[in-house]
């Protein structure tokens, strides 16, 4: 791979943010000391669980015998439904969520029973000796099916802005058309792992792989009949999460802590791979049927769209992601006039939850496939299309409000696609690319560019805040702890930057202490890419008050002015030259009896939203950036190669630019894997229907560093966020996935070139191999003789 980014000099040791620091763990990961939950020491008498699913997609349930399985060699116990005296359900939002199904299923792979034994390959070879047997009933395993029946996990959404019908009477030119886009494996390294550990005074301590602590405190309590102060979550560190481990660790932590509760012995439940896989939920698949009004120029001037999301069995976050997804139907868009329905579909799969963009990625995947269709409809180049329907580069010129209702006031996408046009050498590639396409029957090869505008925050307002403690010891050295999370993305990094900068410390005389809800309670989930904003805020006004309180004790030491005292280089100045060392200045505030530690919190400013009428300012800014993806097809064979791509990324003023480049690269990479790769199939019909074929590594391809874009630039937009952030840096987490979008535009590009030019262009998404012949075959009008069955989104 030939690969170029912007030159990062990594510091060991620097105290400024805004340098490359290397991830916090980054030594730990590779020399494999890096401590998750499996490889922390087991106490005596740890008993090992394993969970019983059913194997069936919906039905009640005739038999249930577990005779066997209590009689096992090893087996301590076996617990159901009945054994959770409280409340059996773990939903996020909803109480739809049985922790174990309860006289019926809904869908392949639903727990039923957790085995606690000695050891986990006992408990694992004594759930197989469940006799348990299923009145079956025909599932509903499509969204296509679930319109039909109208089964819904919450209610239809309609939404209008503007004048819809009269923009469609009076536009120059209409188009209609359907797309469907499939769901995503998490495929997060570390599986679900919880590990209950009762205590004295009926007390818990559970350590838990998750995104959310104070979520997995409180539904832990629902379900054992705890107050909170009766149960401590600890996270220091998850294999990954991408909004698999937001809610969904909830139930897993639930019945490792129902065994505890019950058994009295620590236990630990870590699911195998493919019971993961099968058991826990995905991306939310959409179907979209569309119809779009334009002018001469492809201007935009009506919209409607009818989003159908795969919710799967319960609602979880069905609610929240598809508001997402409505938020962002326009990407960098205006939309003068749009009419949205959105249909939230009850299927007989897992139900699909939290992931990297929560949301975004669907609404942003119609509007792309909509101004590309334009654009071959009026035969222009796609670019231009894009760029006459950006908002307003400046509030107040019209074109600057999003559809539902919040101004945009730092629009930056116009700039970024600029200059990725000249840096990326679009244009003369494209022009390039249509000679190759000429001469070459066989491979046909398309170049995209599609931006991205993402709204930062979470879109229910009380998430938007943390805490955090810093705590300052008397040798100098400081330990702070928050309620973010660590999954791999940098957050720890980032926040011990925060503290390092406010106390004029180097790096290592900082340590992060593990997030507990112990010791910072009501956290919010680390997700909607807001950790390090949220976060770092709190970590910062904590600092600012122990470090103002030294400020005072130096000023009166030395006689001189407070607001003109330094902290650098472990070193405090004051404006009359005298000094001490940071070590120095912390002991006499010891000796002085001065409060060496404070807690921290911050609240996102300005933002509001009507969830029911879908109006208001839920964003407090937008996160740019711009992707440019060169593909080459073999029509014969349907295979896909991503040759080059170009990436211009809005960061702001970041904290860490080797952390937020990292990002960069592996969000687009997950994106490009969700629209080509990672093909979700379920068995459609027969006694297994229901059953998720694709549960292992075997059958769900995510990319390698094979499939990685031999040349592959990515570059830090020169920026400073317009809205009050820490170091007025921007979120990166979620954005950059949505760049992926750039490499199923280009491959519509190449199927285009392979298809009459008056032909349909009909290619849904994932872009598999099968999928592009199929789009070929449709466009060249061939009949497909042994069409396989329709895919289960």
């Amino acid at each position: 791979m030939n690969q170029s980014v912007e030159h990062l000099n990594i510091q060991k040791k620097s105290a400024k943010a805004g340098d490359s620091i290397p991830h916090e763990s980054a030594h730990l990961h590779v020399t494999g000391q890096a401590t998750y939950i499996d490889d922390l020491p087991e106490l005596e008498n740890t008993l090992h669980l394993a969970v019983g699913f059913s194997q069936c997609a919906k039905g009640k349930i005739v038999q249930f015998d577990l005779d066997a399985v209590r009689q096992a060699e090893g087996v301590y116990a076996v617990y159901t439904a009945a054994d959770i005296a409280v409340k059996n359900n773990w939903g996020p939002i909803v109480n739809d969520d049985p922790i174990f199904a309860d006289g019926e299923v809904e869908f392949y792979g639903q727990a039923l029973f957790v085995v606690a034994a000695k050891t986990y390959q006992q408990a694992r070879r004594a759930v197989r000796l469940a006799k348990i047997e299923y009145e079956a009933e025909t599932p509903i395993l499509s969204i296509q099916d679930a319109i039909e029946q109208q089964s819904w996990v919450l209610p239809p959404v309609d939404f209008s802005h503007g004048e819809v019908e009269q923009a469609f009477q009076t536009a120059s030119h209409q188009l209609s058309g359907s797309i469907e886009l499939g769901g995503q494996e998490h495929f997060y390294l570390e599986g679900q792992i919880s590990y209950a550990v009762p205590q004295e005074d009926q007390t818990l301590k559970v350590y838990c792989s998750t995104q959310h602590p104070t979520e997995m405190q409180l539904l832990i309590c629902h379900a054992l009949g705890y107050h909170m102060h009766q149960v401590s979550v600890e996270a220091r560190r998850m294999g990954g999460g991408f909004g698999g481990k937001e809610s969904q660790s909830a139930q897993w932590a639930c019945i490792a802590s129902l065994a505890a509760q019950l058994s009295g012995h620590p236990c630990k439940l870590r699911l195998d791979r493919d019971d993961d896989m099968s058991s826990t939920g995905k991306r939310h698949g959409f179907a979209y049927e569309w119809s779009v009004a334009f002018d001469e120029l492809g201007v935009l001037q009506g919209l409607k769209v009818q989003l159908a999301s795969n919710c799967g069995f319960s609602a979880d976050l069905s609610g929240p992601v598809n508001e997402r997804a409505i938020c962002h139907i326009g990407n960098a868009y205006y939309l003068n006039a749009v009419q949205l329905r959105n249909l939230r579909c009850k299927t007989n799969t897992v139900s699909n939850t939290a992931y990297r963009g929560f949301g975004g990625p669907q609404g942003m995947f119609v509007i792309e496939n909509i101004l590309d269709d334009i654009a071959r409809y009026l035969k222009c180049d796609p670019v231009l299309v894009r760029q006459r329907n950006f908002f307003a580069e400046k509030p107040g010129n019209g074109r600057d409000h999003m559809h539902y209702g919040a101004e945009v006031r730092d629009n930056v996408a116009p700039k970024i696609v600029d200059e990725l046009l000249a840096t990326s050498h679009y244009h003369a590639r494209r022009a390039s690319i249509a000679q190759f396409n000429q001469h070459n029957a066989i491979i046909k090869r398309g170049i995209a560019l599609t931006p991205l505008m993402f709204g930062i925050s979470f879109n229910a307002v009380h998430y938007n805040q943390a805490g955090a403690l810093v705590y300052v010891y008397m040798d100098g050295t400081v330990a702070i702890t928050h309620g973010g999370t660590e999954m791999g993305q940098g957050l720890y990094t980032k926040v011990r930057q925060v503290a390092a900068h406010e106390l004029g410390l180097p790096i290592d005389r900082v340590r992060l202490i593990a997030t507990d809800t112990s010791r910072v309670p009501n956290t919010s989930a680390t997700a909607a890419s807001s950790g390090a904003d949220l976060n770092g805020k709190a970590v910062q006004n904590a600092c600012i008050k122990i470090r103002e309180r030294l400020a005072k004790l130096a000023a009166e030491i030395s006689q001189s002015d407070a607001d003109q005292i330094h902290f650098e280089n472990s070193t405090v100045t004051t404006n009359n030259g005298q000094s001490w060392s940071f070590n120095d200045l912390v002991n006499r505030a010891y000796m002085a009896r001065v409060q060496l530690w404070d807690s921290g919190f911050y609240k996102t400013p300005e933002i509001h939203y009507d969830q029911v009428n879908h109006l208001g300012r839920p964003f407090f800014y937008y996160a740019y950036g711009a992707a440019v993806s060169e593909v080459a097809i073999d029509t014969l064979t349907g295979e896909m190669k991503v040759l080059r791509t170009d990436i211009l990324h809005d960061v702001g003023r970041s904290i860490n630019p080797a952390i937020d480049i990292g990002q960069i690269e592996g969000g687009f990479i997950q994106g490009m894997g969700w629209l080509t790769t990672e093909e979700l199939y379920w068995q459609p019909q027969g006694p297994h229907a229901g059953r998720l074929f694709t549960h292992a590594p075997s059958t769900y391809k995510i990319p390698t560093s094979a499939d990685i874009p031999h040349v592959f630039n990515v570059k830090l937009f020169d920026n400073q966020n317009a809205a009050d952030t820490i170091y007025r840096s921007k979120a990166v987490g979620e954005p950059p996935f949505m760049l992926g979008l750039s490499v199923f535009s280009a491959i519509r590009q190449a199927v285009q070139a392979a298809i009459p030019e008056d032909a349909p262009l009909e290619l849904n998404a994932p872009a598999t191999a099968e999928e592009i012949l199929r789009a070929i075959a449709i466009g060249r009008g061939q009949a497909l003789a042994d069409q396989p069955q329709p895919r289960l989104r």
